[in-house]
């Protein structure tokens, strides 16, 4: 048994650090509702930390040794820098302390049937999209997402099956410390090469997750990194989804309403199974929904209930959420980070019916801006129009010695700024009628979207 697994039998009391972060949250909610006594600070007020706090979990803004209290536990972010004032704490008082990966392996060892999703692109969205095609089907799964799901309000739950739904990070090689039964790979791109280096180094991590599936690997028979990977793991029990008939699942006839929303045949083994009505922009939601209804299939689901529950599914937060419309001008906001998740966003944006796309972007660690400088520039002049942030540097140190600016310079008319609020303000004074204006990132650029939107709610007033 690991030493973590031992010590959650035994503890009551622990305390997280960072605990507002999208992967530690879910975490605290299922500690909490199983009875742990749990605390957590972090550096930035964030919605998530509301959530935390209206569960009656204690949190500090600031991170302080005297935080640790008499904690039995504390488990900490990977985005934590080593000279953290609490993680020295705890060690010096001879606290047991893991990382965030190492605790979400032990809550995943903690159900007979774990359904892991990874992949460099939909995660989140799978995810969601997965968690509620259970539920409504009336399988009361537990779930760990990294974005929150409107159907439960929430980044994760606790539920009476055995069964768990949880997002499954490459980053790092933590989605190696958890224990899937089911294994679902959505797609595998260049991401993270700064820890990778290699794109044959970040195909081998997939192959040694897909390996680790005790029942069957569900993935992209069109991604031809994908394939190599499960290729490489030796997995015998496969299930293919994809664009190509020669999947198990795959979607014909294909069309759009509105412009961006698919819709589709679901096909399995050659036979149809429904026709699927997506509430969610954009061609790529098809491979995400594909593999979702695969993963749910096998978990028992019914498939008359999940097509039916499908069209209720609006995507998971901060994944081109509209946050509101005001004087005809559509605000919205999105989790994308990468070139890839920009092209899609920004392209399924454009295929709708606004007269301007303004993308505001904030480009997240300084090595990922560095390494995919142009990829950046290129996907980003998709939109109309573009507005940059500083970097959020995150867990780096600006060793690269690159710039918004060296961005911004890529790219035609665009302009960056260093606060916030000066942002909100070019966009309140330059964006019109018919625009949608969608915030960009992993970060915090969302609060971007709120300035705005509480300056027109004060010009409605």
């Amino acid at each position: 048994m690991y030493e973590i697994d031992k010590l959650l039998d035994t503890v009551k009391r622990i305390h997280f650090i960072g605990i507002g972060g999208a992967g530690m949250c879910p975490l605290a909610e299922i500690l909490h509702a199983k009875g742990y006594k749990l605390s957590g600070s972090d550096n930035n007020e964030t919605d998530t930390l509301n959530r935390i706090r209206k569960l009656g979990i204690p949190v500090v803004l600031g991170q302080k040794a005297e935080n640790i209290g008499d904690a039995e536990m504390v488990v900490f972010t990977a985005a934590l820098l080593p000279d953290n004032p609490e993680l020295v704490a705890a060690r010096q008082m001879g606290v047991p302390t893991f990382e965030r990966s190492k605790l979400f392996g032990a809550i995943t060892r903690k159900f007979g049937h774990c359904i892991g999703v990874c992949g460099t692109h939909g995660k989140t969205t799978t995810t969601s999209l997965l968690t509620q095609l259970l539920l409504q089907s009336g399988i009361d799964t537990s779930a760990v997402i990294g974005g929150k799901l409107p159907l439960i309000n929430a980044n994760g739950r606790t539920g009476t099956a055995d069964m768990l739904v949880c997002e499954a990070c490459e980053f790092a090689n933590t989605f190696l410390d958890l224990s899937p039964s089911v294994a679902v790979i959505l797609n595998i791109d260049a991401d993270h090469l700064e820890f990778f280096k290699t794109m044959d180094n970040l195909i081998a991590s997939f192959a040694k997750f897909a390996a680790m599936a005790r029942d069957v690997v569900i993935y992209n028979g069109d991604d031809e990194k994908t394939c190599r990977a499960v290729k490489q793991s030796g997995a015998k029990n496969l299930i293919t989804f994809g664009f190509d008939s020669k999947n198990d699942w795959y979607a014909d006839n294909i069309g759009f309403k509105r412009g961006a929303f698919p819709l589709f045949d679901l096909i399995h083994n050659g036979s149809f199974v429904g026709r699927v009505e997506l509430n969610v922009p954009g061609i790529h939601n098809v491979l995400n929904a594909l593999a979702a209804f695969a993963a749910a299939s096998f978990a028992g689901a019914d498939m008359e209930k999940c097509l039916e529950s499908v069209k209720n599914f609006g995507g998971a937060g901060r994944r081109f959420e509209i946050l509101g419309e005001f004087n005809d001008i559509t605000v919205a906001d999105d989790y994308a980070h990468h070139p890839a998740e920009l092209k899609v966003t920004l392209t399924a944006a454009k295929e709708m019916d606004f007269a301007r796309v303004w993308a505001v972007f904030q480009p997240f660690t300084f090595s990922r801006t560095y390494m995919l400088l142009d990829d950046f520039a290129e996907v980003l002049q998709i939109a109309d129009k573009v507005v940059l942030t500083e970097i959020m540097g995150s867990r780096e140190v600006n060793t690269y010695d690159i710039h918004t600016s060296q961005l911004g310079e890529k790219i035609p008319g665009c302009v960056w700024f260093e606060s916030f609020d000066t942002i909100a303000q070019y966009l309140y004074d330059h964006v019109t009628p018919g625009d949608l204006v969608i915030t960009l990132g992993c970060g915090d650029v969302y609060k971007v979207a709120k300035k705005l939107i509480a300056k027109y709610k004060t010009d409605k007033k």
